[in-house]
């Protein structure tokens, strides 16, 4: 089964439940797509600094070719940038000195040309999408905010705004990011939260598909990322089943604004984005 999709403010209909691709390692991501695919994913979540796009496009040509599925039933991000991350000796980034809303004006001309059919945004706070909500002469709006989202870190207020706006959230790191490279030990492991455990064993789910429903209910795209076939299945499983009003407000109470991904090397950047309370 292909998940719903939501409705974004250009009238394109995006699907709720995708795969993220971050860290999806070269070699063994051109099969998990094309797994992806056949188990019903229909949104892909990409970007050229994760360095294994041209798989994903392979899985891509090669599912289109069988006929397992159209090129225009497939939602295809990715994420704007050449230049992989330029770090100085110290492994701080070094930003560049272009003001966003001059990339934004870029941006809409790719829609304009053609070369992409919606733009927005990632890790902006609200403060950061009011200036470009602001900017003179805007002709298109952000359509997504794609951000950290998870119940240590719920976004209410974020979630909340960008709603209010017309721009759909997508949560990345949903499941908490357990295999990021600098875990330190003695983080929180939200896939271990007996709390979460709980909740699924009451349903009959995984923790992870608790963590993606959470997220689904909440009106908000989730683009797990897993290698595995079982689990890739698994996290599209969710459109059978219901959190009552009651386990989405013990959910929401796990709040502890802890971020997998604070990206510290870029805290000195002028645009880093999460000084702001949202």
């Amino acid at each position: 089964m292909a998940s719903p999709c939501v409705e974004l403010s250009n009238k394109m209909k995006m699907p709720v439940l995708g795969l993220g691709t971050w860290q999806a390692p070269p070699g063994k991501v051109e099969e998990v797509a094309k797994c992806a695919i056949d188990a019903g994913y229909r949104l892909f979540d990409c970007a050229y600094f994760y360095q294994n796009e041209n798989e994903i496009g392979n899985a891509v040509q090669q599912k289109i070719k069988e006929g397992a599925v159209k090129r225009e039933d497939l939602f295809i991000v990715t994420k704007a940038g050449e230049e992989l991350n330029p770090v100085d000796e110290k492994g701080m980034s070094i930003p560049s000195d272009t003001d966003f809303l001059d990339t934004w004006e870029a941006m809409e001309e790719l829609v304009d040309c053609g070369l992409v059919k919606a733009i927005g945004i990632s890790n902006f706070n609200h403060e950061q999408i009011e200036r470009i909500l602001n900017k003179p002469g805007l002709k298109y709006k952000p359509v997504n905010n794609q951000i950290e989202c998870h119940p240590y870190l719920t976004q209410e207020k974020l979630i909340n705004y960008c709603q209010s706006k017309g721009i759909v959230v997508t949560a990345y790191s949903p499941l908490g990011s357990p295999n990021r490279p600098w875990a330190k030990p003695g983080e929180p492991v939200l896939l271990e939260d007996p709390r979460i455990k709980e909740i699924a064993v009451r349903h009959h789910k995984t923790p992870a598909q608790v963590l993606i429903r959470f997220l689904i209910q909440r009106e908000v795209v989730v683009i797990p990322k897993s290698e595995k076939p079982q689990r890739i299945e698994e996290n599209i499983k969710v459109f059978d089943f219901e959190l009552s009003k009651k386990e989405m407000d013990v959910i929401l109470s796990f709040n502890r604004n802890w971020r997998a991904v604070p990206v510290p090397q870029a805290v000195n950047h002028k645009d880093y984005p999460f000084k702001a309370e949202y």
